[in-house]
């Protein structure tokens, strides 16, 4: 699979992200502080990554922040991104099969790395699901956007 990793500054695990999905047997490409060279800004580092996925350079990406609450956002503001900022397996399994979350938020403050690894084993270990509730409410997140508000 082939992920894009952000980071807007090279502190906690920032480092560690990009070398365990390489471990794992994963294509990285890097972004922000994580990429000599280029610009790593949150709001724009994160919107490089999610970009990535959204044009399909990209299966999957994790974008990072110190508190993962920006990057987060940035993702999510590129269409057919869902980022879902995570502290734990349980928040990063849920993401996967509740919101088929596509790119995973991290926070470098509160990640530490056991923990990224606990929750890049529930991402992997997650899959969409095939609730047809749940296959709505992914549907309705993609058209939010341009659509006017429910009634």
């Amino acid at each position: 699979m082939r992920f894009a990793v952000s980071a807007d500054e090279v502190a906690g695990v920032a480092e560690l992200i990009g070398a365990e999905l390489a471990r794992r047997g994963h294509e990285v490409e890097l972004y922000g502080a994580l990429a000599p060279g280029q610009r790593a800004d949150w709001a724009w580092c994160s919107e490089a990554a999610a970009r990535a996925v959204a044009e399909g350079r990209a299966d999957q990406a994790v974008v990072a922040c110190w508190t993962g609450a920006g990057a987060s956002i940035a993702a999510n503001k590129v269409s057919g991104v869902r980022a879902a900022l995570c502290t734990d397996a349980v928040m990063a399994d849920g993401a996967r099969k509740w919101a088929d979350a596509n790119v995973l938020a991290l926070s470098l403050r509160l990640t530490s790395e056991p923990l990224l690894v606990e929750m890049l084993d529930a991402w992997f270990a997650g899959a969409p699901s095939e609730d047809p509730v749940d296959q709505e409410n992914v549907a309705h997140v993609a058209g939010i956007a341009d659509a006017p508000p429910a009634s």
